[in-house]
């Protein structure tokens, strides 16, 4: 199934990091529009989380990022339970 064709993309966008000076970080949508990405206080304190994001901006990867909060998603690419009556998906017997 496309991810495209799922109701729950809707609140989701894909975003490219283009800064990451501590504690901000700003990301590029596919529209060209430039979002600051809001970080949790726990997000901010651990020093793994920046290494991460500094990887993710130099390998220059599209991550999915909530339209309303901005915020970084762990599990945006993901679709929790698959379509099958709209006939992308077909079920096993």
């Amino acid at each position: 199934m496309l991810l495209d064709h799922d109701s729950k993309m809707i609140n989701i966008i894909a975003a490219q990091i283009t800064k990451v000076f501590y504690p901000f970080v700003v990301a590029k949508t596919e529209n060209g529009d430039y979002l600051h990405i809001n970080l949790s206080d726990k997000e901010r304190e651990d020093p793994l989380f920046w290494d991460e994001l500094r990887s993710i901006l130099n390998a220059k990867l599209w991550v999915p990022v909530g339209r309303k909060y901005h915020q970084l998603l762990d599990n945006g690419w993901l679709v929790s339970e698959p379509q099958t009556d709209d006939g992308w998906l077909v079920s096993e017997p």
